[in-house]
């Protein structure tokens, strides 16, 4: 398929799809329980644990329950004593939210953390290098499964693709039916393909990727590719390259 062609494709799904209907649970995916709350912590927490199966996503994160931001530690802990997540045990989760709940208690935003980084040169990752490191500083607790929520604090050359925290940002920082646009300090331009390993595959299937590997410099990859489609916004064709993955249309 030409890249004329794949063009034509994207800008078509990507229109079609921009609408509350496409998610659903027959349709399910986790930015669907992030806009029930339209917080940029709640939709945090949807982000981090949007790995696995989809509908194991979803079924985990209803059963959480999202105002235990605005309660004391203790019932945080208490509430949270039974529930898990693959790789993440009960404590892991308890100090998760016990992380965010110190955020929140600091009068902090995620956006300001985040945009300390990002405003020196408009580099997303430098937002991201800042603000996990806010988060790991302000909970001591460390574990495998509470690591690997977070993430590491990416390194001046990354090599991860940091998707579950990519497509954190594009929900907080694009504004259409489906993301959630609760940021206003960060450009649309700026920002990096959420890829995952069924994005990766098709983006080369399509002729967007030539990079063999999995990894940061397929991210950029993709978003030059979907620049040369849309410049100022180039991260609304994520959502259509992942729905036509997921069907299997190619």
């Amino acid at each position: 398929m030409t890249f004329e062609k794949v063009a034509k494709l994207l800008k078509e799904e990507s229109f079609k799809r921009n609408h509350l209907e496409e998610i659903s649970l027959e349709r399910p995916d986790p930015l669907m329980v992030a806009s029930k709350h339209k917080d940029e912590f709640s939709a945090l927490i949807c982000a981090l644990f949007a790995y696995g199966n989809v509908q194991a996503i979803i079924k985990f994160l209803e059963s959480l329950d999202f105002s235990l931001l605005e309660k004391d530690e203790i019932s945080i802990t208490q509430t949270l004593s039974q529930h898990y997540y693959r790789f993440q045990t009960s404590q892991d989760i308890q100090q998760f939210f016990l992380t965010c709940k110190r955020a929140k208690a600091q009068s902090a935003t995620l956006e300001s953390i985040f945009l300390e980084g990002y405003r020196k040169s408009h580099n997303v990752m430098d937002g991201l290098r800042g603000l996990i490191a806010f988060l790991y500083d302000i909970n001591p607790y460390r574990s495998r499964g509470y690591e690997f929520l977070l993430g590491k604090i990416p390194a001046t050359i990354p090599t991860s693709p940091y998707k579950r925290w990519h497509m954190y940002l594009r929900w907080m920082v694009r504004k259409d039916h489906l993301d959630l646009g609760l940021w206003s300090g960060v450009e649309s331009k700026d920002l990096l393909v959420p890829l995952d390993t069924h994005t990766f595959a098709l983006g080369k299937k399509l002729g967007l990727i030539q990079r063999k590997s999995y990894d940061f410099k397929a991210v950029l990859e993709l978003t030059e590719s979907f620049k040369k489609l849309d410049h100022n916004d180039p991260i609304k064709y994520d959502f259509a390259l992942y729905r036509l993955g997921q069907e299997r249309r190619f």
